[in-house]
């Protein structure tokens, strides 16, 4: 199964879009206004919440937890590595290998791979290919995925100010 997820640009809050790969609209993503840490919301296209994502205060690296009918499903941190994006998923026992750009991601379960993300560079706003081999996985995926954009935005951020 492959999907795509494409941030809303010229937005004052996260704003993300996930299109499956007929073009269909299958969930929208919206962060919190004005709020210290990141707050973002995965509703489903009828417009059910399915994932709530918040994220870890004073921690020394990026960490998230995701929350499916109010019941924490997974931590998302960032792993201490040089010249490697790498994250560890604490409760789904996933780990992400990324590339030193962050922008090309493998999921893996043990040896198994859950998945492949690789970012689009030829879009006006971020864009996310995400091939899932997995389907019972795809909304705490779509989550992870989300984590990873705002971990990278913040990075971006820092590093231009």
């Amino acid at each position: 199964m492959r999907f795509f997820i494409k941030q809303q640009v010229m937005s004052l809050k996260d704003r993300f879009y996930v299109k499956d790969e007929d073009g269909r609209d299958r969930y929208f993503v919206e962060g919190e206004f004005l709020s210290f840490a990141k707050k973002l919301r995965i509703y489903d296209e009828n417009n059910n919440e399915v994932v709530y994502i918040e994220q870890k205060l004073w921690n020394f690296l990026p960490e998230f937890d995701l929350f499916m009918n109010n019941e924490k499903v997974a931590t998302v941190k960032k792993e201490w590595a040089f010249f490697r994006n790498n994250y560890s998923i604490i409760g789904q026992d996933w780990h992400i290998e990324g590339s030193v750009t962050a922008h090309d991601y493998v999921i893996k379960k043990k040896n198994r791979v859950v998945a492949d993300i690789n970012k689009k560079w030829l879009s006006w706003e971020d864009a996310y290919e995400i091939n899932l081999y997995e389907e019972q996985d795809l909304e705490i995926l779509l989550g992870v995925v989300i984590v990873i954009d705002c971990v990278i935005s913040a990075a971006r951020a820092n590093s231009s100010s």
